[in-house]
């Protein structure tokens, strides 16, 4: 049996959970930045664009960086990126220096991204790759409802701060415009990402070699796979994911402002961060269901539920508008996972390469949120927000004709039960 590797998976989660605290705020920022620089929906729209469109400019360059360089010093030369963009937009906060501070965090999360997918499936086992991703997203949700959380609690306390505070807060007002609190954000964001350098510079971390089919390869090897349809069909299921969840995510904040009054600032911020947890929720149901069920049979179930939440959220209510929008993270919560396992799973070698490509469709959550910021100011939100319906239906589409060579490992009602009393049950 090959060798399993649960330190490097822990360290991967980690690593997810960073990213995701980093990277997941534009959602309640939304509001304040059109505020704060005077932005249409459509330019709003452009803050998202500039984080997600790096990923299709440097997924695939970063998957020959990790062949050239392997891991750390990628990891490392990724957060160093984070920290200079995050400490470029907290010391200078205008909207054209947002845009390039976005596009420089994109990169250095775009290494990530391609660095620790491939390591995850390798350290973990091709057989548990599905599950343990949905444990990466798990953590991953987990940051990102953290992170409303400390935007809500540094805006409200900022805002109009005359001193008499804590630490923290005593620290970031001199350094915060008044006019725009939500700043602040950055400069915790800087000291994460230097705090990771920190850690990834001092970390040893044992040698891990990849099989040959796990190595992102030339450019060559690009071509090659961008020929086979089932690559292409997986690509848009990514782009269609993180278009949707971002599309969602992004906008909740507005939509509940612009068309149910909410205060951006705390009910708009809790939305999203609940959207976030309740993806996190979702995440613990995935892990039981997954051991269960194949992979495909519960895309096809989140799929539909996604598309009846949103329809709630876009034409009901204020109340069912607010808790709908957070049903949304709950049944998206399995489908970056499932659909990033079945990909792989479905060919039979290059999958550093395939990984790089997959990521590369992590666009996605540039193109959509900027379509919705456009359709938005032509038609409204609510309008702009409909495109979700197609890329949700692309998602719902691949779990009925993926046919992967590997499927995920499940067991029986029985058995799962009398592993979790750790015991063996009768026919074991």
């Amino acid at each position: 049996m090959k060798k399993r590797y649960p330190l490097i998976v822990l360290l991967v989660f980690v690593i997810f959970f960073v990213i995701s605290f980093l990277t997941n705020i534009l959602g309640p920022l939304v509001p304040d930045i059109i505020d704060g620089f005077d932005l249409s929906l459509a330019l709003a729209g452009f803050l998202p664009f500039a984080f997600f469109v790096a990923y299709g400019v440097m997924s695939i360059p970063a998957g020959m960086l990790l062949e050239r360089w392997r891991e750390k010093p990628v990891i490392v030369a990724a957060f160093a990126l984070a920290f200079c963009g995050s400490l470029l937009f907290a010391s200078l906060p205008t909207f054209g220096v947002a845009l390039t501070s976005l596009f420089v965090i994109g990169v250095g999360m775009t290494m990530l991204q391609v660095a620790i997918n491939p390591l995850l499936r390798a350290a973990g086992g091709e057989e548990h790759f599905a599950f343990n991703s949905v444990i990466g997203q798990l953590v991953f949700g987990a940051a990102s409802f953290l992170s409303p959380w400390v935007y809500s609690y540094l805006v409200t306390n900022l805002d109009g701060y005359e001193g008499g505070g804590n630490l923290v807060l005593e620290t970031l007002a001199p350094r915060v415009p008044k006019a725009l609190p939500w700043v602040s954000l950055y400069w915790v964001f800087a000291l994460v990402a230097l705090a990771m350098v920190v850690v990834m510079a001092w970390v040893r971390l044992p040698k891990f070699e990849l099989k040959e089919d796990e190595r992102a390869g030339a450019w060559v090897t690009h071509k090659g796979l961008l020929k086979n349809p089932v690559v292409l069909l997986y690509f848009f299921g990514i782009f269609c994911y993180v278009g949707s969840e971002q599309g969602v995510a992004n906008w909740i904040s507005k939509f509940l402002h612009t068309y149910h009054g909410f205060d951006p600032q705390v009910e708009g911020a809790h939305a999203v961060a609940y959207f976030w947890g309740l993806l996190t929720a979702g995440c613990l149901l995935g892990l039981l269901l997954l051991k269960l069920f194949d992979c495909r049979k519960v895309l096809i179930a989140f799929s539909v539920a996604a598309i009846v939440s949103l329809t709630c959220a876009l034409l009901g209510g204020a109340q069912v508008a607010y808790y709908s929008f957070m049903l949304v993270g709950f049944f998206l919560s399995v489908m970056w996972s499932v659909i990033f396992s079945l990909a792989l799973n479905s060919v039979a070698q290059h999958h550093g390469s395939f990984s790089g490509i997959l990521c590369t469709g992590i666009v996605g959550g540039a193109v959509v949120s900027l379509l919705v910021g456009w359709l938005g100011d032509r038609f409204g939100l609510r309008a702009g927000m409909t495109v979700l319906y197609l890329t949700l239906g692309y998602i719902l589409a691949i779990g009925i004709w993926a046919r992967p060579l590997i499927d995920n490992a499940t067991v029986s009602l029985n058995q799962l039960v009398g592993s979790i009393l750790g015991r063996r049950t009768a026919g074991s």
